[in-house]
């Protein structure tokens, strides 16, 4: 095999098509570290700790895979785990752009680690966190995309968040509507 990979992400949520690829990662490698970001620029739905918890469940049956989390660089962190080398996804033409500068930065911070880019299968490659999020939030069933744990949460939080009809699917194609 291939010693160890590590797929960084803010996994907000973790999806299905999270959970193949790292699935098929673990079939070529010998370790997959999944770390997941702390980044405070960003604003995501589930809060840090429920996004490691819902990935550790999500992904307990597979031997040779852990979830980890970090905060600052990801070269920061694949260094302080003696890992040379990144997984990320591209699921359409529109991610090459941001992950290959990604990857040129990243490689530029350190010229020792390698970026690894797979493709999804085919029925995950148009499903994003984002996409799965904004569905949620107009009362979509989401459960082509995530497991029903991550499902509930999300509609949990988006309740909470004052998008009740949303959640609950009353809105039938109203649009969103918060409380």
């Amino acid at each position: 095999m291939n010693g160890c990979v590590i797929y960084p992400g803010t996994f907000d949520p973790i999806t299905n098509g999270h959970i193949d690829m790292i699935k098929r990662a673990a079939k070529v490698f010998d370790e997959v570290i999944v770390a997941i970001a702390y980044n405070p620029q960003k604003e995501p739905l589930l809060p840090f700790e429920d996004r490691i918890y819902l990935a550790r469940k999500a992904l307990a049956g597979i031997k040779n895979v852990k979830v980890d989390s970090f905060r600052g660089l990801v070269v920061d962190y694949v260094n302080s785990k003696k890992v040379k080398f990144i997984l990320r996804g591209l699921r359409m033409i529109s991610d090459f752009e941001y992950e290959f500068q990604m990857a040129l930065t990243n490689r530029n911070l350190d010229k020792s680690i390698e970026t690894i880019f797979m493709m999804p299968s085919e029925e995950y490659a148009y499903a994003s966190s984002k996409l799965i999020k904004e569905a949620a939030s107009l009362g979509a069933n989401l459960r082509k995309f995530v497991s029903r744990e991550v499902e509930m949460k999300i509609k949990d939080v988006l309740k909470k968040k004052g998008y009740e009809d949303a959640v609950a699917g009353k809105n039938k194609g109203k649009g969103a509507k918060k409380k």
